[in-house]
């Protein structure tokens, strides 16, 4: 055992002596309650850091039955509605969860109703309310035209505590959230947790799960997701609010403007004015209340920690005013490297903890099941270790039922490796700044605020139209490089000197993307001017894309490649030869995997071709082909573009070698590198870590910083140390 400490392991009363066993095996330092559990008596008897979560906004069910006039609330809108006559009726709650949600018939909330025809995208005033019946009459409607109605609903149950009730069968009370904007609950929420605290002396960490708003998370009449967006703020919403942001900001929050059209303003859209301000404005009561709630969480004795999940909407961890909270501690579930870094990379908490997969429920942890448990925990240390060797996180854990983990020794003899493992990776990391070879920006409409958040919609999950982006961000996370997220205001600024490689990646349209804001003359020409100074471009999916001016990659110039719509089909496109030797593609011997790819995507002829596919039905030389990879030179700059990357050991190689190429710092290639993509390298000044990222044993060659070559042999899953 190398050394104890930084490790957290879950417990319950059931199950004190068994956990101490653990503990001590793992070197672990800290104890946690889960959901469905609840702490031993003298927990600390296990370990110096005593975890107990704590909910802001829900859990106290005498609070909630008796102040129904403060539950939360949300915005919704129906479905797109087709009138077929001169009037439509609409039914609320058709799409609904009526255990989740109700109409709120307040003549606060009924100001905020909102009717609007789709077809013409003008508000439509006739219409009106059936309380009884829970119906919207629309009057005056015209024939084949389609209408929604945008409402505020009133929060019956929290949705996480919806989904583990029914997937785990509990049978408790509904956990109904209210609402600290209210007068009654501002004040309950903080003699409340005196209370709490002064009840759990055992108790020094209070793991806050999470504030005050949870994300946009709302369920269809069946039960099943509906809507989601792990950064949504339509749930972070009521009448009281909307009153106010009026009075703040000198205009009405319509209901339009958080509906979006049925959007929902989900963090791939381009934000809107109004968006942004409603998230000022949340953010700001959040800031000021967490303030408090941290202050006497102090004054208590404790530290306050808070998890990256469930109602976390409006405590940005990469906003402005995050550091002003004045948390402990930041934990969060990891699934890969770019989890790893989101928790990792921000500033104004004192540590970091990574809860780790699997989680111990029976899903996993049945009888005949244990081979599947470690590969799966080897899975997620492989994929979280590769960030962990750039910027690791302070601490890590695990969460669920220890006694079901308990059953089966070989996993708790990996988990106790890979607790070792990550301890000296962190005492190594946090004392020697690893070695990085270009600074890497990616440039969207959400920049700084959005960091390692970027193409999300439900955490990491990884969804079709997606994951050809993500993969980007998972490969950066491991990478040599610095990264930072910049967005469009950024780049007017000024700020594209401080770095080597600027990488815009997504579907046109999306704020990945960017939209509209390439059509700003100011954004554009320092883009190029940038390049054509010897800057690097990196474009993936639909980079700069935006129909306008003759163009739809509006930096087609800087790329080389332009995409065919199907309206410029009359100019000849003869550039189609493919030229696979590059030192980008060097060493890459696997089918490049482009994920969901891009159709219709050509070459100027200024480009050059890396990869092509032609279809057998054209034997012509011309107007024929889509591009898949090409780089070009602008001025003294270089540009690379791709139509997808999603992550694998091949393409995060690859898009390294992109990184060196754009930048120029090719001669930075073989230094501190290894040829075969399923080993990485990293120098710490004094060492180098080579790690095996695969459960097989593998053989590469390793260039040190002078460029010395040497072979070396990993054994599954290896980290060699080698000294200077």
């Amino acid at each position: 055992m190398y050394k104890n400490g930084r490790v957290t392991i879950p417990t319950d009363e059931t199950f004190v002596e068994g956990t101490k066993e653990i503990a001590k095996l793992w070197g672990a330092d800290a104890v946690r309650d889960c959901d469905g559990v609840k702490l031993p008596k003298n927990p600390g008897e296990i370990a110096d850091k005593v975890y107990n979560v704590y909910f802001v906004d829900r859990g106290n069910h005498e609070w909630a039955k008796n102040n129904p006039d403060e539950w939360q609330h949300m915005f919704v809108m129906t479905p797109y509605i087709t009138a077929f006559g001169d009037s439509l009726t609409v039914r609320l709650m058709d799409t609904f969860y009526a255990e989740q949600v109700k109409p709120d018939f307040s003549s606060e909330a009924l100001k905020y109703m909102e009717v609007i025809d789709r077809t013409t995208g003008e508000i439509h005033g006739s219409f009106t309310v059936d309380k009884e019946n829970g119906k919207v009459v629309i009057e005056k409607t015209t024939p084949f035209h389609q209408y929604t109605v945008a409402f505020i609903m009133i929060s019956l149950w929290h949705p996480v505590h919806m989904y583990n009730y029914i997937t785990n069968g509990w049978n408790e009370p509904h956990h109904t959230m209210y609402d600290p904007y209210y007068p009654k609950t501002n004040k309950f929420i903080r003699e409340n947790l005196k209370r709490w605290c002064d009840e759990n002396p055992d108790c020094n960490v209070v793991r806050f799960t999470t504030f005050l708003y949870m994300f946009s998370l709302v369920y269809n009449q069946k039960g099943k997701e509906r809507n989601v967006d792990w950064f949504g703020y339509n749930m972070a919403v009521s009448p009281k609010m909307l009153d106010d942001f009026e009075k703040k900001y000198g205009y009405k929050m319509r209901a339009e403007y958080l509906v979006d059209g049925g959007f929902y303003n989900s963090t791939h859209r381009i934000p809107s004015k109004e968006y942004k301000d409603y998230m000022e404005f949340v953010q700001d009561f959040v800031t000021e209340t967490v303030k408090d709630l941290v202050r006497i969480t102090h004054e208590k004795g404790k530290e306050a920690m808070m998890f990256l999940g469930d109602c976390w909407i409006g405590a940005e961890i990469f906003g402005e005013r995050f550091k002003e909270l004045d948390l402990d501690a930041l934990v969060g579930s990891v699934g890969g490297g770019v989890t790893v870094r989101m928790l990792s990379d921000v500033e104004g908490v004192r540590y970091k903890e990574g809860r780790f997969l699997p989680y111990f429920f029976p899903d996993t942890f049945f009888d005949g099941n244990e081979d599947n448990a470690v590969a799966e925990l080897n899975r997620n240390w492989i994929t979280t270790r590769r960030a962990m060797m750039r910027n690791p996180l302070d601490r890590i854990g695990f969460g669920g039922y220890l006694s079901l983990a308990a059953k089966f020794p070989k996993f708790i003899g990996r988990a106790a490796e890979i607790c070792d493992e990550f301890r000296y990776i962190y005492d190594t990391v946090k004392t020697q700044d690893p070695m990085s070879f270009a600074k890497v920006a990616v440039l969207n409409c959400w920049g700084k605020i959005r960091s390692w958040m970027c193409n999300m919609t439900a955490h990491e999950l990884w969804y079709q139209q997606s994951y050809s982006y993500q993969g980007i961000y998972e490969a950066l996370s491991g990478l040599p490089v610095d990264v930072s997220f910049i967005n469009f205001d950024d780049v007017k600024a000024g700020k594209l000197k401080d770095y080597d490689v600027v990488i815009n990646a997504g579907d046109a349209g999306t704020a990945w993307s960017g939209g509209e804001k390439w059509l700003d003359e100011k954004v554009i020409t320092e883009v190029r001017k940038f390049v054509y100074n010897g800057g690097g471009f990196i474009g993936v999916g639909e980079p700069t894309a935006i129909q306008s001016n003759g163009r739809f990659f509006q930096l087609s110039d800087v790329m080389g490649v332009e995409k065919e719509l199907g309206i410029s089909l009359g100019e000849d496109k003869y550039n189609i030869e493919k030229h696979p030797e590059h030192f980008i593609t060097k060493g890459i011997k696997a089918p490049i995997d482009y994920g969901e790819d891009k159709k219709n995507v050509y070459a100027l002829d200024c480009a050059n071709v890396i990869d092509i596919v032609i279809s057998d039905r054209f034997i012509r030389k011309v107007n024929v082909g889509e591009v898949k990879m090409a780089t070009n030179t602008y001025g003294k700059g270089r540009s690379f573009y791709i139509t997808g990357l999603p992550y694998s050991a091949e393409n995060a190689k690859m898009l390294y070698r992109a990184i060196l190429w754009t930048a120029g710092k090719e001669d930075m290639d073989e230094r501190s590198y290894c040829d075969n993509p399923l080993t990485e390298a990293h120098f710490y000044g004094d060492r180098y870590a080579i790690t095996n990222n695969t459960d097989r044993e593998q053989k590469t060659a390793f260039y040190d910083m002078n460029g010395k070559k040497r072979e070396i042999i990993l054994k599954p899953y290896e980290i060699k140390w080698i000294f200077e």
